[in-house]
């Protein structure tokens, strides 16, 4: 089963870690990752909140970085082509070896943040062992799968999930409804009162987190 993990590893021991000393208020983003080989990573990372001033000259003599390339600047960001030395070997690893996509990779006040997607859970395991190995502190902060991820992200409870999920499956939203809420209620074994309820505060929470919308948002 596909896996989402979410680790930390302390910026001295990754990428970037002398600029990150000497830039302590910057913040590196990676927006994308290529990987031909387990010792070679070529990120594409955007650099915020710091002073730009110097930033390219300061990244081409940090000793964890191959190649730079400034690709694109503004007043808010600089965005590089890089290419990463040994030390982000940990990556390449993920990615050729495991198979894995770097969906994010976030440095800031001295560590790196990896939300990493891995097709088979056995790949992260793999990833543990190798981190140790190769001496990594590396923090396994989070760990869930795809479905648990969406959830998350819509705010849906458990018992508003599985309402949906049988909503879905048994063609409520089809027009016209292949089955009543009656029926939905008791294959759930709960009330026709309690079901509305729950579909009624899903759909809420689904909309608001779809489309951003605050709390305490008020109609124009």
């Amino acid at each position: 089963m596909a896996t989402i993990a979410e680790f930390s590893i302390p910026a001295t021991e990754f990428a970037l870690r002398e600029t990150l000393e000497r830039r302590p208020n910057m913040v590196f983003e990676v927006d994308r990752v290529v990987a031909n080989a387990t010792d070679s990573v070529v990120p594409y990372v955007t650099a915020t909140q710091g002073e730009f001033e110097g930033l390219t000259s300061l990244l081409e003599t940090d000793e964890t970085v191959e190649e730079v390339e400034l690709l694109a600047d503004t007043e808010e960001e600089c965005l590089y082509r890089m290419e990463w030395t040994q030390e982000a070997r940990i990556v390449g690893y993920m990615v050729v070896e495991q198979g894995a996509t770097v969906e994010n990779a976030t440095a800031k006040n001295g560590q790196w943040y990896l939300r990493v997607l891995f097709p088979e859970r056995k790949g992260l395991q793999a990833v543990d062992e190798y981190a140790r190995e190769s001496g990594y502190s590396l923090n396994l902060t989070q760990i869930y799968g795809i479905d648990a991820r969406e959830q998350a992200r819509f705010e849906l409870t458990d018992e508003q999930r599985d309402a949906l999920v049988m909503a879905v499956e048994n063609g409520y939203y089809q027009v016209p409804r292949d089955v009543s809420q009656e029926d939905l209620a008791d294959e759930l074994d709960i009330s026709h009162q309690a079901l509305s309820e729950r579909l009624r505060r899903a759909t809420e929470n689904m909309a608001k987190n779809a489309l951003r919308i605050e709390e305490d948002a008020t109609a124009d």
